[in-house]
């Protein structure tokens, strides 16, 4: 056991750390070497970790391919551009819708998606609307932190939602059921705690005119209106294909391979990129934006707007620059979290949650969250996810009480990573995107502002699901 232990522990460090630029996928493929060598896990465990995986990995990537391509075209300028004339000139009713933004985007395109390429896109808006430094602060974290405390909707949300679900045969509608009207809860809970933390920063009136036209962020207008139509094909799909026993990685690969053919609908030359600070078409000039940090090796590529009238896609480099390495990432580090199962760590874990299960629904709920969620906030989200719904199974628990732990630690484990810079590898890579951009934020600021957003949004959450799926049942 101290072993398998050792051997987690080690390629943890290795994962968040990634000295010399060590991609994420080697340092777990080589933790999951060590772990086969050493017997932690055996050969015939591959394909079980395998299975585990499949789905939620290669969902994440065509997930993140959809939204670079729409990311491209233009979308999501256009959608935040929308959201600031909607604001009227209100800096608190665009905190607000800010928000909101990034909750819709979260729920359709991931945690990842909505935190890397609304994060920007705000940062842009920041400088053309000559916020206060204390306003870009509040606007910034109120983006970042949105994206992971509202990616609980759907089983696409989050990658680790896919995981959990998938482990325990919790199919998309049934899913949905449970987490849609807890996602708004915890949207609403977000918004509260953004708000009262923000009370001073929250920013003053401003000049819409300072901003560009919503129509003139769209780059590539057949692919901007494929798109919309891709994304609604994309939720009917999940529901469609879920009685049909098929996996979301298959309708989110079929809605990457469409939107990507229409992309690439004409021949094209390298988009080349500005590597220099942007300007964007939110300060009404069409230039180049990227988000891309410079260890895209370990990160998924949002790219932003800009360019001339035209298809100007370079859907190979999307493609490419999709985050593939995941792939391998989850299949090592996987491994050597089931190397702690086979040495009985995860049984031990188990007996935890049994006695956690012993006092009732809303201590089964709140439990297992905060626990899922402290686990999450040291050892990362991606090898709790596993390591919990393995607990989970150990505990034998059975019928209402295992899916409240399964939906518990979904939620501890998408909630968990805000409370430190550590919790989740997006965190760590939108703190750099935002250090590029010039505003730093500190791992000790960082923890003093996440834990106090996070506890009590965490808390509301957890509560709402123990009350809803009381109600609903097993």
């Amino acid at each position: 056991m101290l072993l398998a232990v050792a051997i987690f522990v080690a390629t943890l460090v290795l994962v968040i750390w990634q000295p010399k630029g060590l991609g994420i996928r080697w340092s777990a493929l080589a933790g999951a070497g060590v772990a086969l060598a050493t017997g932690v896990v055996q050969f015939s465990d591959v394909p079980t970790v395998w299975d585990l995986v499949w789905n939620a990995t290669l969902t994440f990537v065509a997930v993140i391919i959809i939204c670079s391509i729409l990311d491209e075209a233009g979308f999501f300028e256009w959608a935040a551009l929308h959201v600031a004339r909607w604001g009227r000139g209100n800096g608190s009713r665009l905190f607000n819708l800010i928000v909101v933004l990034g909750a819709a985007i979260a729920a359709v395109f991931a945690n990842d998606g909505a935190a890397l390429t609304l994060t920007p896109i705000v940062f842009q808006m920041i400088v053309a609307l000559k916020f206060s430094p204390k306003a870009a602060f509040a606007l910034v974290i109120a983006t970042g932190f949105i994206a992971d405390t509202t990616s609980l909707p759907f089983i696409v949300s989050n990658l680790v939602n896919i995981v959990i679900a998938d482990y325990f045969g919790i199919g998309f509608a049934r899913y949905a059921l449970v987490m849609v009207p807890v996602a708004l809860v915890s949207l609403v809970a977000s918004l509260v705690v953004l708000r009262l933390f923000f009370r001073r920063s929250i920013p003053g009136p401003y000049d819409v005119t300072a901003l560009g036209a919503p129509a003139d962020a769209v780059r590539d207008r057949l692919t901007f209106r494929a798109g919309a139509v891709v994304l609604v094909v994309l939720l009917v799909g999940y529901f469609v294909a879920d009685p049909l026993g098929m996996p979301v990685a298959v309708v989110a690969a079929v809605g990457a391979l469409v939107i990507s053919l229409v992309a690439a609908r004409q021949p094209r030359a390298l988009f080349r990129r500005i590597a220099s600070a942007p300007e964007a078409v939110l300060v009404g000039r069409r230039t180049t934006s990227t988000t891309s940090p410079a260890d895209a090796d370990d990160a998924a590529t949002v790219r932003g707007g800009g360019g001339t009238a035209g298809p100007l896609i370079d859907v190979w480099s999307v493609v490419k620059s999709a985050p593939w390495q995941i792939v391998l990432f989850s299949l090592g580090m996987y491994l050597v979290v089931y190397g702690l199962r086979n040495q009985g760590l995860t049984d031990q874990l188990g007996q935890v949650f049994a006695g956690i299960a012993e006092h009732g629904n809303v201590a089964t709920a709140t439990g297992t969250g905060f626990l899922v969620a402290a686990m999450s906030s040291v050892m990362n989200n991606m090898p709790t996810a596993l390591i919990s719904a393995l607990g989970i199974d150990a505990a034998g628990t059975g019928g209402l009480t295992e899916q409240m732990m399964a939906y518990a630690s979904i939620i501890g484990a998408d909630l968990g990573p805000k409370i430190t810079p550590i919790g989740s590898l997006a965190t760590l890579l939108w703190l750099s995107v935002l250090d590029r951009k010039g505003m730093h934020i500190g791992w000790r600021t960082y923890f003093r502002v996440g834990i106090v957003l996070t506890v009590p949004v965490l808390a509301v959450t957890l509560l709402a699901l123990a009350g809803w799926l009381t109600l609903l049942g097993a």
